[in-house]
């Protein structure tokens, strides 16, 4: 699990980067890059979502025109989930610095979030096809994380009481 400032080499997108966990007292310096958050029904159920029914993420996404990181939260989980929020906590930020490749210097930082959602019916409209829930027990064998990100969704998914 991310210690605060850890910092942890990842290999994506081409590039090599060094990804770390922040606290949520400070915005920690780069360029806004969305929101991300697990999603609590009203049973305690974490919504899944997937865009091929093979690997299953958390929703989110980056922010459109000059939309605030909860803002970008809530309308990523609106389009992605078919979900209203009705209580939202920060939990804190990934920082991620691009080392190598296309977007060598790029500094990018994303919020990560616990959303408390109610589910609407399902009518998926844009990339996110299908959508299941699943229990905190289940959450990281189900998740699909890319190599490298497992300490940063582990100290979110800690944050958000998922996980002890």
């Amino acid at each position: 699990m991310a210690a605060d400032g850890e910092q942890f080499a990842v290999h994506s997108n081409g590039g090599n980067w060094l990804i770390a966990w922040h606290s949520p007292l400070s915005v920690p310096e780069g360029t806004p890059h969305g929101a991300n958050a697990f999603c609590i029904t009203l049973d305690d159920q974490i919504v899944l979502i997937s865009g091929d029914g093979e690997r299953w993420g958390w929703p989110g996404g980056r922010p459109e025109g000059d939309e605030s990181w909860e803002q970008t939260l809530r309308r990523e989980v609106l389009e992605e989930v078919c979900a209203t929020v009705s209580n939202a906590r920060l939990l804190g930020f990934c920082r991620a610095v691009c080392l190598s490749g296309s977007e060598r210097g790029l500094v990018l930082v994303r919020s990560m979030w616990r959303a408390e959602v109610e589910l609407m019916p399902w009518e998926p409209r844009y990339e996110i096809r299908h959508r299941r829930l699943v229990s905190a027990n289940e959450l990281l064998t189900q998740l699909w994380i890319e190599k490298g990100f497992e300490p940063i969704y582990s100290r979110a998914a800690f944050e958000a009481g998922l996980m002890r």
